[in-house]
């Protein structure tokens, strides 16, 4: 049975989608957005949303737990000085996927996950 299992395995085993996943997240916390498949950008959000919760209060706890996903310190800075106070009245959905048609060679539907 498969309750409670969210989340796609996006054809990748568990060390390659982590990898790629949290690339993707530093990525888009870095440029602030980023084009990718539409699978990558809603999976995407279930690892960005919580980082980005962590940063609406800057205290020594929530910066530790972003550290320990996001292992980059500029980056930490960045969701505690610039993103945290940006969404601190928004209650969540802070990301926002725009569809942008299909990709030349192998016709993956593609789009560009960015902040609100």
């Amino acid at each position: 049975m498969r309750h409670l299992k969210s989340g796609n395995k996006l054809s990748r085993e568990t060390s390659h989608r982590r990898a790629m996943l949290l690339n993707l997240c530093k990525s888009l916390i870095e440029h602030g957005r980023i084009v990718t498949t539409i699978a990558k950008a809603k999976e995407l959000r279930m690892w960005i949303e919580p980082i980005v919760t962590l940063g609406k209060e800057d205290t020594i706890p929530h910066r530790r737990l972003a550290f320990a996903k996001l292992r980059d310190n500029g980056l930490v800075a960045k969701v505690f000085t610039e993103l945290g106070p940006r969404f601190k009245t928004r209650p969540g959905g802070y990301t926002r996927t725009l569809k942008t048609g299909h990709r030349v060679g192998d016709a993956a539907e593609m789009a560009i996950i960015e902040f609100v």
